[in-house]
């Protein structure tokens, strides 16, 4: 048994002073130290710093570790020239990428207080390091495949992929994740969304992250034309925005980006019980726009806060990706935002992927993040705000109640 004792507990999305939490592999109780001394007086004594906040860990809920490679390669600015470069460099960029970076990777967002997160994985290359890395992991097989003429193999392949991340246990969490609407043909996406609803896979998919995705989707037109007869030898799109949102009905579904849906779309979103992954810099370099989140709260459609990869960021630290946010949506009052932009990251996905953490709370796994603010908060309603404003890396991280030691 180990007993915490920071200078503000983070419970109930609200900042409490006075509070320690007693834990093994799970939380056992929270009350007063001198109430969880006399109830475990053998238990050891976890002593944190002044001005420290103990939160539950952090859930990045969107990350590409087979980019990890890039830097300065891709090209930013515009959907498309960056995803032409993707084309161009792919090959070279998943090729540099062996594990020893993308545990570099899984190491940096460990630092910022990521205990936990969903990796999208397009060959299942990753699934060694996500089996190597102390942190959980919702292990999302994409499924991509357009051409009638190859969807069956490649669905073939997808399963096998799902098989083998349902047997790789250590902290993986099987799941299923859809490429995007305008390359996946719609017969084995129905396929996948009957695996994950028979299965109770949890389930993810792009959508509509760009303008020139939507005016594909629309018309066959824009600049996906070009794309796709170069690449694929058709000037039709497999799908429309309606059949594809609509083939979800059954599944609620964690949708990425969502930049340019319309506020009907938002609505059919709502409707059907579907959450919305969030990356704001990612929307930012690839000029995508900007996700309404005032929208979706006043839809009452939850949303997590993710950094996406990085052939489309410059790191995996929660905290720059916050930090992003906070400037992003310039909308309505800071200090609420930044509640709102903490809870996207700890009990908002929790709730949505069903995992037993994301909140400080008896029973719940003993993950937690632990950091110390620079100088003492005058305001407790400043505390959010104060936390993504100032920090970088935790002091300090706990997964199933115990310190990870570093996998590098």
């Amino acid at each position: 048994m180990t007993i915490i004792n920071p200078t503000y507990l983070y419970i109930n999305n609200t900042f409490q002073k006075n509070l320690a939490v007693a834990f093994s592999n799970r939380i056992e109780a929270i009350d007063t130290i001198d109430n969880l001394l006399k109830k475990y007086p053998s238990a050891t004594i976890a002593q944190s710093e002044e001005n420290s906040i103990l939160y539950p860990g952090f859930i990045n809920t969107h990350v590409h570790l087979e980019f990890s490679a890039n830097k300065t390669t891709l090209k930013y600015g515009s959907f498309m020239p960056w995803l032409d470069s993707v084309i161009e460099h792919r090959e070279g960029l998943v090729g540099q990428c062996d594990n020893a970076m993308m545990q570099k990777e899984c190491e940096v967002m460990m630092k910022s207080g990521i205990t936990t997160f969903g990796a999208i994985s397009s060959f299942g290359t990753e699934l060694e390091v996500c089996m190597k890395t102390p942190q959980k992991v919702i292990f999302f097989n994409e499924l991509i495949g357009s051409n009638p003429a190859t969807a069956d193999m490649l669905y073939q392949d997808f399963l096998e992929r799902v098989d083998t991340s349902k047997q790789a246990g250590h902290g993986i969490i099987p799941a299923i994740a859809i490429h995007s609407p305008y390359s996946v043909h719609p017969i084995v996406l129905k396929r996948a969304i009957e695996v994950a609803k028979n299965e109770n896979l949890p389930l993810s998919s792009h959508f509509l992250e760009s303008q020139a995705e939507r005016e594909w989707l629309e018309s066959s037109s824009g600049e996906f034309l070009p794309f796709f007869q170069k690449f694929f030898s058709t000037s039709m799109a497999v799908t429309t925005i309606d059949e594809f949102i609509k083939s979800f009905d059954s599944v609620p579904t964690h949708f990425t980006h969502a930049v340019q849906a319309t506020d009907k779309e938002l609505e059919y979103l709502a409707q059907k019980g579907h959450s919305i992954a969030h990356c704001p810099r990612s929307n930012r370099l690839l000029g995508c726009g900007r996700l309404p989140i005032e929208k979706l709260l006043a839809l009452n459609i939850p949303f997590s806060v993710a950094t996406d990869g990085l052939s489309s960021n410059n790191s995996l630290n929660i905290f720059d990706e916050l930090r992003a946010g906070l400037m992003l949506h310039h909308l309505g009052e800071i200090e609420k935002l930044a509640n709102l932009l903490i809870e996207s990251i700890t009990s908002t996905p929790a709730k949505i992927f069903h995992l037993n953490s994301g909140v400080i709370e008896v029973g719940k796994d003993a993950d937690f993040a632990l950091i110390q603010l620079p100088d003492e908060v005058t305001n407790i309603e400043s505390i959010a705000l104060q936390t993504i404003l100032h920090t970088k890396e935790v002091d300090s991280i706990y997964i199933n109640g115990s310190i990870p030691e570093s996998t590098l």
